[in-house]
């Protein structure tokens, strides 16, 4: 059996980790709001219908921040229909679905304080308008003395939300989306809106106590889209003196169709890297063409696996439907384990990431109306790395053997490393693609001496395995004998076939 090699000097780093990758979403999408996150009637809900078996495992997921309320809602979207107390019933022409606006702007900032996140919104930029963004950010900034502001304290919220991170619309690239721009005039109407929103926010000047707004403006939606990467860099050269981020999408799916379907899909992480990287370098075009100082950074504010290709079973214009409840298998952890190494690894560029999304929709926790919850088996790659992949990622050198996928060449050993300096620890991350097991000698240089602290390892012998209400912890992570440390530095494991391992060791 060849012995896979990978060398990581802590001196040789990529960035800091900013702990907003570890973000989420939720859009009024199915039953991501109605019976995910808010369900009144439901036997732990708090005095705001919040579900309190959900708090918990948003919790322990350990997400700092959440996108709302989309997502493709949001282009079809009047924030001033969930906001006080005669809400009209409205047709959601993005899902074909039936919105009550009960949950809205104060709910979700409720909800946000009692999860212990920071909310990320989104505006309007399909039917809304320059002036409507701009009247948002009053409501939710403001701090008294003007209709708007005076409004969210009749409505129960006496002091302003200070929403720092706001989305200028979402997937203005696709033709799906609800008034669909192109790049040269979605980039106009996006530094227009950038402009009042900041100024709203009193940012003619200057704020004090760093609370001027970070603004993502919307990239593409995915990198098969005709105009990529065309519409980023059109979009930029208008907003880059203007917006902290740019967004971007990638979602990806097992089709057993496909001539290499297994490989295809693990090959998901190499491909989200590349998509990366792509953007990366065209943020550095622009930058220079701008000649500008600054930075703007990549916001991955929706990514997961998605099996776009399933039908809708549900009739259209339902009240919170079930639609997108994807039960995921275990082959599904193994690919998103392997995208938040890629999210890891690209720390320098990507400082906000959205998995998408946070309940029932796509997510990693699926409930019951009235009924139980349950942990989906990509739910634990995440809350490992969330609570403890921080710090600095340090650069990798590995001699990992390679397959070929749709995308290209992928790594059969993919891996992240990570060093927080703050509590002395060291992350290792690996995913193992090979239909065998492998031999790893891992030498993490200049560190200081380890010792290996917590040893994880995710493994099935059915890829297809799922957890479900009835069988909650079918597929779950083990916890394993702690290795050794050589010489300080030096770790050898056995990844199993098809196997995601954790890490964990202390700089003694």
């Amino acid at each position: 059996m060849k012995r896979v090699k990978i060398f990581a000097d802590a001196n040789l780093t990529v960035g800091d980790v900013d702990p907003n990758v570890y973000g989420s979403f939720i859009e009024h999408l199915g039953r991501a709001v109605y019976g995910g996150i808010y369900e009144p009637t439901h036997p732990t809900a708090d005095k705001d219908g919040f579900r309190k078996d959900v708090l918990g495992l948003v919790k322990e997921l350990n997400v700092p921040i959440v996108r709302y309320p989309g997502g493709n809602f949001v282009s079809g979207y009047d924030w001033r229909d969930g906001v006080g107390k005669n809400r009209p019933t409205r047709l959601d022409l993005a899902w074909h679905s039936t919105e009550t606006n009960e949950f809205g702007t104060d709910e979700f900032m409720k909800w946000c304080r009692a999860a212990g996140v920071q909310p990320m919104m989104a505006v309007n930029m399909g039917t809304g308008t320059v002036e409507n963004a701009a009247r948002l950010v009053e409501y939710c900034n403001h701090a008294g003395g003007t209709t708007l502001s005076e409004y969210r304290r009749e409505n129960g919220a006496k002091e302003p939300y200070n929403v720092r991170y706001w989305c200028i619309g979402n997937e203005m690239d696709g033709p799906w989306q609800i008034g669909h721009l192109s790049a040269d005039e979605y980039g106009k109407k996006a530094v227009e809106a950038a402009k009042v929103m900041r100024w709203t926010n009193g940012e003619a000047d200057s704020l004090p106590h760093g609370e001027e707004l970070k603004l993502v403006v919307s990239g593409s939606s995915n990198p098969e889209m005709d105009t990529f990467p065309e519409w980023d860099r059109i979009v930029l050269e208008h907003t880059y003196p203007y917006v902290d981020y740019l967004s971007m999408h990638r979602y990806y799916e097992y089709k057993a169709d496909r001539k290499r379907p297994l490989e295809d899909f693990l090959g998901s992480a190499d491909d989200m890297n590349a998509f990366i990287g792509t953007l990366r370098a065209t943020l550095q075009y622009v930058r220079a063409k701008h000649r500008s100082h600054r930075r703007v950074y990549l916001s991955f504010d929706e990514w997961n696996v998605w099996r776009q290709s399933a039908p809708r079973t549900e009739p259209i214009w339902k009240q919170a439907p079930h639609l997108l409840e994807d039960v995921y298998t275990f082959q599904d952890a193994l690919v998103a384990a392997g995208m938040l190494n890629t999210l890891l690894n690209n720390a320098d560029a990507v400082k906000i990431g959205c998995l998408a999304q946070l309940v029932n929709v796509i997510a990693p926790i699926m409930t019951e109306n009235g009924g139980r919850a349950f942990r989906q088996t990509i739910f634990y790659p995440f809350a490992y790395l969330s609570r403890e992949a921080r710090g600095t990622t340090v650069r990798t050198f590995s001699e990992s053997d390679t397959f070929e996928s749709m995308y290209g060449t992928a790594r059969t050993v993919n891996e992240a490393v990570n060093f927080d300096r703050e509590k002395n620890t060291v992350v290792v991350s690996l995913v193992n693609y090979g239909q065998k097991a492998v031999d790893i000698e891992l030498e993490l240089r200049s560190f200081g001496a380890l010792h290996a602290e917590q040893y994880v390892e995710m493994v099935n012998s059915n890829l297809f395995a799922t957890n479900t209400f009835d069988c909650p912890d079918a597929v779950t992570p083990r916890e394993k004998e702690l290795p050794s440390v050589r010489g300080g530095s030096k770790i050898f494991l056995r990844l199993p076939a098809m196997s995601w391992s954790f890490l964990k060791c202390k700089v003694q």
